[in-house]
């Protein structure tokens, strides 16, 4: 397939996609075809291979996408506008745990917003399973910090696992999760695979789904009051519950922030949405093709929230809210953060932070499109701003 609207990667690179490739003709020749998920999980993390794992820059200007903590220190400040009175609540002993880490921007942003606030954690621990953006997360950390903020960071491999009290927070986290592909056909469900085409290439192929992937798309007919339609086809994450057990399960007292792109249940799976959100990214480029130069693109797929609302109280955490990106940011302060910004700026540093507020709020960027949900442990909900409490959307989960 030529792609004459995408920039072609230089030798290198396509010397390192082929390299993952040809492990994926490999795995998918001696074990047949490769569930969807399988697949998707390696092109972003096989180690020294996938997207996530290798040397190529991903976020900014230079990588593929930006988030909104790529933007500037504004999601960051709000942030800690809205959690620095519950981490004082939490005492001594709160931690921050972030699940990614970036470039390590937000890192920085919100560390140096809570000193300013008084409201350090004990320990910002962040989990990154790369260990390439590890070091990069280190070098700029240490370099932009000072050294006593430096000194409270600690990265980890693996969810804690004792109890810990803090702020659990993820940021375009969940989208990145590996994807199960499904169809409904004749009223069975199938589980989308990757196999070869005669030329060694990728191609798709349906298989009958198995008991977990069958239940969980049965689950949501149920919860949407209706069967799919013959033909339609998405997706969804049957490993959710698990997963969010693993990351949250050992917050004793605490809260959990998630901010991604998505939708309530009823939305993401409209009928016109027949073949899902899977897309990819490549060089800050939307496109379909999921078999372009794997490891070299992102692959992702949008939230489905209440199933995400249904992950959390299943883990024993409550939900305190569900608001869009931009109602998250008006109701932690953003008025507040921005003239705090603005104090002292020329010309040209007003404008380039009117165009990160523009690119954080306007409805068609990302202030519709991106949601937080909250969640609380053994926490008042006295803590939290009242305009979050009061914005809180849940009724659409």
């Amino acid at each position: 397939m030529q792609h004459v609207d995408l920039p072609q990667p230089d030798v290198a690179a396509r010397a390192h996609s082929a390299r993952l490739v040809a492990l994926l003709r490999e795995l998918i020749a001696a074990r047949g075809p490769m569930p969807f998920h399988a697949f998707m999980e390696r092109c972003l993390y096989a180690p020294g291979l996938g997207y996530y794992s290798a040397g190529a820059r991903k976020f900014g200007a230079a990588g593929d996408f930006v988030t909104g903590a790529e933007l500037g220190p504004i999601f960051a400040r709000c942030v800690a506008s809205a959690l620095a009175p519950s981490l004082l609540l939490l005492g001594a002993q709160a931690d921050w745990l972030e699940l990614g880490g970036g470039s390590g921007a937000f890192a920085e942003h919100l560390l140096l917003a809570l000193a300013a606030r008084d409201a350090l954690p004990t320990r910002y621990l962040m989990l990154e399973p790369s260990a390439e953006l590890r070091a990069r997360q280190q070098s700029r950390l240490r370099e932009r910090l000072p050294a006593a903020l430096f000194a409270r960071l600690q990265w980890i491999e693996r969810p804690p696992e004792q109890p810990w009290r803090g702020v659990l927070f993820a940021n375009e986290v969940l989208d990145a999760l590996p994807a199960t592909r499904f169809a409904v056909r004749g009223g069975e469900v199938y589980e989308e695979h990757v196999a070869l085409d005669g030329a060694g290439g990728f191609m798709r192929v349906d298989r009958p789904a198995d008991a977990l992937t069958s239940a969980a798309v049965r689950h949501l007919e149920r919860a949407l009051g209706q069967s799919f339609a013959d033909g339609y086809r998405s997706e969804l994450l049957p490993q959710m519950p698990y997963w969010m057990q693993a990351v949250a399960g050992a917050l004793e007292t605490g809260l959990a922030l998630f901010v991604d792109y998505g939708y309530p249940r009823a939305e993401y799976y409209l009928p016109q949405r027949a073949n899902g959100t899977l897309r990819a990214f490549y060089r800050h480029r939307m496109h379909a093709d999921v078999f372009f130069h794997p490891g070299l693109q992102d692959l992702t797929a949008s939230v489905d929230f209440s199933a995400l609302a249904e992950a959390g109280r299943g883990a024993g955490l409550e939900l305190a809210a569900y608001v869009p990106q931009g109602q998250f940011l008006l109701a932690a302060g953003l008025e507040q953060v921005h003239a705090e910004a603005a104090t002292g700026l020329d010309a040209a540093g007003l404008y380039a932070l009117a165009q990160e507020i523009k690119r954080l709020m306007l409805p068609e960027a990302m202030g519709e499109r991106f949601h937080a949900m909250l969640f609380a442990r053994g926490l008042a909900a006295a803590a939290l701003p009242a305009e979050l409490l009061l914005a809180d959307r849940r009724a659409r989960l």
